[in-house]
């Protein structure tokens, strides 16, 4: 299976358990690997017979931007899902990172991975 990956989207959501996190928001990062065959759109050298990514990374950022969810895991699914209606997207593996987690001690990066597929 072929990949196209899209790193670092960037968008602000209001996700989180903490109703600072709710009422400010934050910014998200997301990562996406999107498994299919892109041998059709190869040799024919055309678009409709790939994803698109540029309309997968406008729809993963609205998912961001949308509706607020308490966890990072249901905003990955979420993403997931979305990425999944496309018709050539076998399996999707995203990442959601969450730099200005409220955590007390120092760090770079909370992250949560899911890989999901049609099967």
């Amino acid at each position: 299976m072929d990949r196209v990956a899209l790193r670092g989207l960037k968008a602000r959501g209001h996700h989180g358990v903490f109703p600072k996190e709710r009422e400010e928001g934050q910014t998200f990062i997301v990562d996406l690997v999107l498994g299919l065959d892109t041998r059709p759109a190869a040799a024919d050298d055309d678009l409709t017979k790939t994803v698109h990514y540029g309309i997968v990374a406008e729809e993963a950022v609205a998912v961001v931007e949308g509706e607020p969810v308490n966890l990072i895991e249901t905003l990955a699914e979420r993403i997931a899902q979305t990425c999944l209606k496309h018709e050539g997207v076998q399996e999707i593996e995203v990442c959601v990172h969450k730099p200005d987690a409220p955590i007390t001690v120092p760090f770079d990066d909370v992250t949560v991975t899911i890989l999901r597929s049609r099967a």
